[in-house]
């Protein structure tokens, strides 16, 4: 998965990640996040340092001095309209650990560790969206649709 970034889901004014399936059929999945975790990835994914470390910067140096690193995110399931995720880290003896987290936190902490981020099939199934259509794709669509038109119209279908 890529994570696109975070936009403001109107009307509800709802922070929303975005993130697109790379394999696949490349579908998108939104998922509603709270305010201090978007402006948490934002920041990240604008390269922008604060003065000080900030939650998400302070937990993945906690998890680089304690000898371990983001091995990947995956958001596992989705239960009850809540996304649920693991955080899995591995240590310098190649022990994976898994922790359950929110997916939110998951990927400002990805972004952060260039670590990636996996979906499961369950999770896409349910509540993937196929990827809007273009302006351009549509454009495309109406022109073959008008020329379909004029080769199999009559001057007759006009008489009234």
């Amino acid at each position: 998965m890529n994570l696109l970034g975070v936009r403001v889901e109107l009307p509800a004014n709802t922070p929303m990640m975005l993130l697109k399936e790379t394999d696949g059929d490349g579908r998108l999945l939104p998922i509603l996040i709270g305010n201090s975790e978007a402006a948490s990835i934002h920041s990240a994914m604008q390269g922008l340092q604060p003065p000080r470390p900030l939650t998400h910067d302070l937990l993945s140096t906690v998890i680089e001095v304690l000898d371990h690193r983001i091995d990947r995110v995956t958001i596992t399931e989705l239960r009850d309209h809540v996304f649920m995720a693991e955080l899995s880290l591995i240590d310098s003896d190649g022990v994976t650990t898994s922790l359950s987290c929110r997916p939110s936190d998951a990927c400002a902490l990805a972004i952060r560790t260039d670590a990636p981020i996996y979906a499961t099939d369950e999770v896409l199934e349910t509540a993937g969206q196929p990827e809007p259509s273009s302006a351009d794709d549509q454009e495309e669509e109406l022109i073959d649709e008008f020329q379909d038109f004029l080769e199999t119209v009559n001057p007759d279908d006009f008489l009234a």
